[in-house]
């Protein structure tokens, strides 16, 4: 007998929640999986969801009696408007929906990403990144993403931790720290701070950046504790893998556990095997494909496609009772959110610093924008819309909490107490009372485009078709 897909997952919900006694607590999670993807912004991506803080956001912040939808731009960029305020990036229709998916915005470097933020007004994303930078997308353009969202839980306040690019914010998620002045670990421990996504041995001409990292990672802490662990990846993993920064890993001997589980990892098809079996170790990372990841130039539309196949893999698991997975995105990749970052007050340890590079003086280097943030688990399901502030570090202190429950002490001395004081530990998003088993029709994701080889190619079959998928910018279209 074959059965629908919707049936199939009905039976499935039917079957877990018949087997599984009633869950009310952490203690009763046996896995969580931590699926970190690239560079794209929470405006950029669910700013036109109902219920966030998004374009109808009514306390929406004004410098000078001018709103942040009111970007500014500069006569070279504009010779009819002084602003261009948030823009559908498909506004033209035809075939743009398809071009954009392989579109750039602009940097997502420290210098830009700080001159956009401009210490709090954030009202710099125009001239100091680009204009597309505001550019958003719509449901229809992302209907994975925002079924994801939607029928799980949504976090609108979940921030990137560092307003950089993607190694140091990937190094909070695993650490809970880049090692600022400041923070529990001394200068010889590297970083000092990691602001850059420096991989080469040695700090660089400012005398920071210093690679590899050598403090303690979260990984260490669960290994020590008993905890089982793993990575999960393939070969292709665009160096998404942060536990390959730091010195313990690149040094640990082949066969040892901190090379198998953090260095070599286990590949994608194992995680999709274990989950299936009820295997899985009870904290895994997901580090997806480089044409998968959603870093620009790569497609949305590929990385929904990963997306999916990871929830269907843990939603249709016979411990989905038992499991968390909780996706996020490293940085905005350069695209721009309109709520400015919840930071430390100036003068915080391991928070605040003078601009190494000049340009942007006393600054933070966190937490930074919003990025996009959802969690799926039967005490998720339709939970609606979570708005505690939080950051990469949050994930940390939510394994510490869930171990703490199973009687483990998996608490990392690294993380700077300011984060752990103000970013909350992610408890409050689940419902443990009232968990949820059943499981939504999910839409369907296009397959990702592959060469004769076999090999993921979207990006450059994309630009071939499209060029660099830029439209013009609508100046001064208020379309939000």
């Amino acid at each position: 007998m074959i059965f629908s897909p919707r049936l199939r997952w009905a039976l499935t919900a039917l079957l877990a929640a018949s087997k599984t006694a009633r869950t009310e607590s952490l203690a009763d999670i046996d896995h969580v999986i931590l699926f970190m993807q690239e560079n794209r912004a929470f405006d950029h991506y669910f700013g036109t969801m109902p219920g966030v803080r998004g374009f109808a956001d009514p306390n929406v912040q004004y410098n000078n009696g001018i709103p942040v939808w009111k970007q500014q731009v500069t006569p070279q960029q504009s010779k009819d408007t002084d602003y261009i305020t948030p823009w559908y990036i498909n506004y033209l229709g035809g075939t743009w929906p398809e071009a954009t998916q392989c579109m750039s915005a602009g940097s997502n470097g420290w210098d830009a990403n700080q001159a956009a933020w401009n210490h709090g007004a954030n009202n710099q994303w125009a001239v100091k990144n680009t204009p597309y930078s505001i550019g958003y997308y719509k449901r229809d353009d992302l209907p994975v993403h925002f079924a994801l969202a939607e029928e799980w839980t949504v976090g609108d306040m979940y921030q990137e931790s560092v307003i950089a690019s993607t190694n140091p914010n990937r190094v909070m998620w695993i650490s809970g720290s880049i090692n600022v002045p400041g923070s529990p670990q001394t200068k010889d421990e590297g970083g000092y701070p990691y602001i850059d996504n420096n991989e080469t041995p040695g700090c660089d001409k400012n005398g920071i950046n210093c690679y590899p990292l050598k403090w303690s990672t979260a990984a260490e802490k669960y290994e020590a504790a008993g905890v089982s662990w793993s990575v999960f990846q393939d070969a292709d993993n665009f160096d998404d893998n942060p536990y390959a920064w730091f010195e313990q890993f690149q040094d640990s001997k082949k066969g040892s556990n901190l090379n198998n589980k953090g260095m070599k990892g286990q590949s994608l098809d194992a995680f999709y095997a274990q989950a299936a079996a009820g295997t899985l170790p009870e904290v895994s990372y997901i580090v997806g494909p480089m044409q998968l990841s959603e870093h620009p130039p790569y497609s949305p539309h590929d990385g929904s496609w990963l997306q999916r196949k990871v929830a269907e893999a843990v939603i249709n698991s016979p411990k989905y009772s038992k499991s968390v997975l909780i996706v996020s995105y490293d940085e905005t990749g350069g695209w721009a959110d309109h709520v400015s970052p919840y930071t430390s007050p100036d003068g915080t340890a391991g928070e605040w610093i003078d601009d190494p590079y000049g340009a942007a003086g006393r600054t933070a280097t966190g937490p930074g924008f919003r990025v996009p943030f959802y969690i799926i688990s039967p005490f998720t399901r339709k939970g609606g819309v979570y708005t505690e502030h939080c950051d990469h570090t949050s994930q940390v202190s939510f394994i510490e909490k869930w171990q703490a429950a199973k009687g483990r002490d998996v608490t990392t001395d690294e993380m700077v107490p300011w984060r752990r004081e103000n970013m909350a530990d992610l408890v409050n998003a689940f419902d443990f009372k009232n968990p949820d088993y059943s499981i939504p029709n999910l839409p369907e994701a296009p397959q990702p485009h592959t060469n004769s080889k076999g090999v993921y190619d979207g990006s450059s079959y994309c630009s071939s078709q499209y060029g660099n998928g830029r439209p013009p910018t609508p100046t001064a279209r208020a379309t939000h």
